[in-house]
């Protein structure tokens, strides 16, 4: 089985655009559905909650890796896991990257990818990985829905 989820879209906006859609933590907290704490800095944590219908009891842990301008943007976060004994803290992560590629007409291509998922309890990686796929399928459908209506 695939360690990874891949999600390649091109959105109807300039790189700069969906850069700052990503790294912005308010704009990102628009299209992605959660209240952030802070901003984004590389090797920060970030936290907050989660504002996704049925979604709102659950925390967003996040270490941000990589920020390079316009081309990737990096963080490692939480699976949370509510029947685990383990805090929050504690609990396994997965990496996400969203790498940019400006492409004809002034778009962008965006190629998110999820991997690291052999780090969760065996018990729950096949339903984690299912349920983040369509995840990411809602979210790059938001981003793109989100920079193509605002400038």
């Amino acid at each position: 089985m695939a360690d990874d989820i891949v999600k390649t879209v091109v959105l109807e906006a300039p790189v700069s655009r969906v850069w700052r859609a990503l790294t912005d933590h308010n704009e990102f907290g628009q299209w992605f559905r959660v209240k952030l704490d802070q901003p984004f800095r590389p090797g920060g944590l970030s936290t907050g909650r989660m504002t996704f219908p049925g979604y709102e009891h659950y925390p967003w842990r996040a270490t941000v890796e990589r920020m390079e301008a316009e081309r990737l943007f990096s963080f490692r976060w939480c699976d949370f896991d509510e029947k685990s004994d383990l805090p929050i803290a504690k609990q396994p992560t997965t990496h996400v990257e969203f790498a940019l590629e400006p492409v004809e007409g002034g778009r962008t291509r965006l190629t998110v990818t999820e991997s690291g998922f052999d780090s969760l309890p065996e018990s729950r990686r096949i339903d984690v990985m299912r349920d983040n796929a369509e995840g990411w399928n809602i979210q790059t459908g938001n981003i793109a829905a989100h920079v193509a209506s605002s400038g």
